[in-house]
């Protein structure tokens, strides 16, 4: 397997498909593999700029005619949670936090595939097998970590959320998280990243990478409510979203 440098490597573009987030727009993703030694540093390159994993790729959107994807992350030294993420994190608890290796596990995918089923019904990865979530787990280039989250006291110590995500020089960056649908009270989806801003607080690093950011679209909301974050906004590096 041949290294990868900045200076080698090839970047490539999807054909257009109809996107995700904005009715009636196409989407299309300049992306390229990561492979090699240099692997993760062309990982930290890359996201600096504005790109996001997935498995072995790396990629950002490269649409025509339309820039309504921004890669966001939180100032995590600078976050200050208000009283209803206090809440969140009271009603949370009684969790156990375990870090793990990147493994795949039957209990992960049947938590997995309830989550799709009530929050992503009829999305494209409903379909995803066993082996295709062992993959999505797995198949990473870059140092990655499992997050699992059980309930303390039941005596069955039930897995109740996972994060996978890739570990950062300045920080953490989420690449997925799913979570018990039947405890919607817990607002668990704001837990993990509340839990990953404390993690990257107590290692004294900088940044919770969320990924994309829309401003106009509903299901993206939550991630401007994270203050200060930080938007790539290309030649401008990161800014502060007002």
């Amino acid at each position: 397997m041949t290294d990868q440098t900045p200076d080698a490597t090839q970047l490539f573009l999807t054909a257009p498909m109809p996107c995700p987030y904005l009715d009636g727009m196409q989407e299309r993703k300049l992306f390229t593999h990561l492979s090699g030694r240099r692997a993760a540093n062309l990982h930290h390159l890359l996201s600096e700029n504005g790109f996001r994993r997935s498995q072995n790729l790396i990629y950002r959107p490269a649409c025509e005619g339309c820039n309504a994807c921004q890669s966001v992350r939180i100032v995590a030294q600078g976050f200050t949670p208000s009283k209803r993420y206090r809440r969140v994190l009271r009603a949370n608890d009684d969790l156990s936090i375990e870090v793990r290796p990147t493994a795949a596990t039957h209990e992960q995918y049947d938590l997995f595939k309830r989550y799709l089923e009530s929050r992503h019904a009829g999305g494209g990865m409903t379909q995803m097998s066993y082996v295709d979530y062992e993959y999505m787990v797995e198949d990473t280039p870059v140092q990655s970590i499992v997050i699992e989250y059980r309930l303390r006291n039941h005596p069955d110590q039930p897995l109740v959320a996972v994060a996978l995500t890739d570990m950062m020089p300045d920080g953490l960056s989420m690449v997925y998280s799913f979570y018990d649908p039947d405890l919607a009270c817990r607002s668990l989806g704001t837990f993990l990243i509340l839990d990953h801003i404390a993690q990257v607080r107590s290692a004294e690093l900088d940044y919770v990478y969320l990924g994309y950011w829309v401003k106009d679209s509903p299901k993206m909301a939550y991630k401007a409510q994270f203050h200060p974050l930080q938007v790539q906004r290309g030649p401008l590096g990161w800014v502060l979203l007002d």
